[in-house]
C-alpha cells in the first residue's frame, strides 16, 4: 500500500515509519529536515517541506492510498495554546479529498472527545487544569481536530492512546471503545503496530478506539 506519514520524525512517528516499512508498505514522509529521517529503504521516499504548505501537502498526496497522521508539538510543548495539529490536520483533510485519498488513520490521546470520561474526576478537575496544563493544551487541540475528521466523509480511524512509554513491545494491546480494561501506559512499539494494522484491518473504521497495554 502507498502510505503518507505526517509526523514521521516524532517519537511515535519514527516507530510507525519502521513498522510500515517492515510490513512492506511504500512510504512517503514529509519532513522539514531530511537528516531527521535516518532510515534508508527502497520503499521510502523522503520529501523536504512543511506540513502547513498546501501545495507541498497536495504534491505528496498524489497517487497515494492512505494517510497516517501522527503530528505533535514535540513532547510537552510550552504549555501555551496551540492549534498546530488541528490546523495542519484540516489542511491534510482538504488535500486528501482533492487527491481522492480516502483512508486516514490519525493519532489522538485519551482525554479527547468522549474519552475524557475514562479519567477519574480528580484528573479532569484538579490534576489537568492545575498540575498538567501542558496536557490540557494538547487535549484541547485534539478536541479541535477530532470532529473535523469525524465529519470529513473520509474512511477514518482515530487512535487514542494512553501514556506512551519508550519500551519494547509487551506483545499485548487492550483496545476499548468504552474505557473498560484501560491501563495507564502502552509501549511505543505496540502503538505503532496497532496503527499500521489499521491500514488493512477495517474493524475500527469510523471509530476512535483507545489503546493501552494489558
Amino acid at each position: 500500500m502507498k502510505v503518507v506519514i505526517f509526523g514521521a520524525t516524532g517519537l511515535v512517528g519514527k516507530n510507525v515509519l519502521k513498522e510500515a516499512l517492515y510490513q512492506n508498505h511504500q512510504v512517503t514522509v514529509l519532513t522539514r529536515k531530511a537528516n531527521k529521517v535516518s532510515i534508508l529503504d527502497k520503499n521510502l521516499t523522503v520529501v523536504v517541506g512543511d506540513v502547513t504548505d498546501r501545495k507541498t501537502v497536495s504534491d505528496v498526496l498524489k497517487d497515494q492510498d492512505a494517510v497516517i497522521q501522527c503530528l505533535g508539538i514535540g513532547g510537552k510543548g510550552d504549555g501555551k495554546l496551540t492549534t498546530f495539529v488541528s490546523d495542519a490536520n484540516k489542511l491534510i483533510l482538504d488535500e486528501m479529498k482533492k487527491n481522492n485519498v480516502q483512508r486516514l488513520i490519525a493519532m489522538s490521546v485519551i482525554g479527547a472527545g468522549d474519552s475524557i470520561a475514562f479519567y477519574p474526576k480528580i484528573f479532569t478537575k484538579v490534576i489537568f487544569p492545575y498540575f498538567m496544563k501542558w496536557f490540557q493544551v494538547i487535549i484541547d487541540d485534539k478536541n479541535r481536530m477530532e470532529p473535523t475528521i469525524m465529519n470529513s466523509g473520509l474512511d477514518w480511524t482515530i487512535v487514542r492512546s494512553t501514556t506512551i512509554v519508550d519500551k519494547p513491545s509487551k506483545g499485548n494491546i487492550n483496545v476499548t471503545l468504552d474505557g473498560k480494561g484501560l491501563k495507564y501506559s502502552i509501549s511505543i512499539v505496540d502503538v505503532a503496530t496497532f496503527i499500521i494494522k489499521q491500514l488493512t484491518d477495517k474493524s475500527y473504521l469510523y471509530q476512535a478506539p483507545s489503546i493501552s497495554n494489558n
